[in-house]
């Protein structure tokens, strides 16, 4: 019956023994995101408190915590945790904001920003991956999390004006309508290239009617899909 069992296990991808989520979080945090300069304290305690592996496939969840990017359907990936750190600490989130996320994907994003701020609306515009998150979410209790399907091209104006907008797909260009809707003040983090490129990770502030961006690194994300 053992054997049965281990041969069901290794044939369904799962892994033989069981995982401490906890600890291998707690080295998530410490080696590959703290350890990298992120210094952000609400980020890093989001990192610590948001269970990455919920977030993946039942048969990825012993990657869940590794130092890379996951696939999770729908030729859609959920990224690599410093990469998530980084882009929230960049937008600066801070409790009581209003935050605009662009590419749901699998809530993960989201969930770490919620952690954080107020209110979060996250876009996706796969119907599948955005409902899957959305009970996601609901399940896990985020309350204050949005999940909208559509195009993330126009953001949300009616829901606008927000603190920070976080866009997970890379766009060939910052879209106009998002930073339209930033705040006096706000910060939106983008990538910015060719689709299955290198990309460069932006950083655009608005302060009045001034804007300013800034290149950060080169990343790679999946494209930024239309309707």
């Amino acid at each position: 019956m053992k054997t049965l069992f281990v041969i069901l296990l290794i044939f369904l991808n799962l892994p033989l023994v069981s995982q401490d989520y906890d600890k291998l979080r707690d080295n998530m945090v410490r080696r590959q995101i703290r350890s990298r300069g992120i210094s952000h304290r609400l980020t890093l305690e989001a990192m610590r408190n948001v269970e990455r592996h919920l977030f993946v496939p039942t048969a990825q969840r012993r990657r869940a915590y590794d130092d890379g990017p996951i696939p999770i359907g729908y030729g859609q990936t959920i990224s690599q945790p410093y990469i998530v750190a980084y882009m929230t600490q960049l937008v600066n989130p801070r409790p009581g904001d209003r935050v605009l996320e662009i590419g749901a994907g699998s809530g993960y994003q989201a969930a770490v920003l919620g952690e954080i701020v107020e209110q979060v609306y996250t876009i996706e515009i796969i119907p599948e991956l955005g409902a899957r998150a959305g009970k996601l979410l609901s399940d896990l209790g985020y309350g204050n999390i949005e999940v909208v399907i559509g195009d993330g091209y126009y953001g949300l104006e009616d829901q606008g004006p927000f603190d920070a907008i976080v866009v997970t797909a890379a766009a060939e260009y910052i879209p106009p309508p998002l930073v339209e809707q930033l705040k006096d003040g706000g910060k939106m983090v983008i990538p910015v290239g060719s689709p299955f490129m290198v990309q460069t990770l932006m950083l655009v502030e608005k302060k009045g009617d001034r804007i300013t961006t800034k290149n950060l690194m080169p990343v790679r994300f999946v494209p930024f899909t239309r309707d």
